[in-house]
């Protein structure tokens, strides 16, 4: 199986464009200091298209991203 991942070029003026594959889901969670994933198919392309967009030469220095419920991910209640 081979999966293409399109990286959109940085620009400076405009910032990174992230690219979300349709029907994506992603959840997060800690559990005693470990960051637990979980995502189906379209979460996990989507993920690697934005590690490979901040892994671009032109991006600044100390870059990052912040994925939470209010952006992209699931919202997780917690016991």
């Amino acid at each position: 199986m081979e999966i293409n991942i399109e990286i959109p070029e940085y620009n400076s003026e405009s910032g990174i464009e992230y690219k979300w594959e349709d029907g994506f889901e992603i959840k997060a969670v800690t559990n005693d200091g470990v960051i637990i994933i979980t995502a189906n198919k379209d979460g996990l392309i989507s993920l690697a298209n934005h590690l490979l967009n901040l892994a671009q030469d032109k991006i600044p220095a100390g870059h990052h991203m912040h994925l939470d419920e209010y952006n992209s991910l699931e919202k997780v209640l917690m016991n």
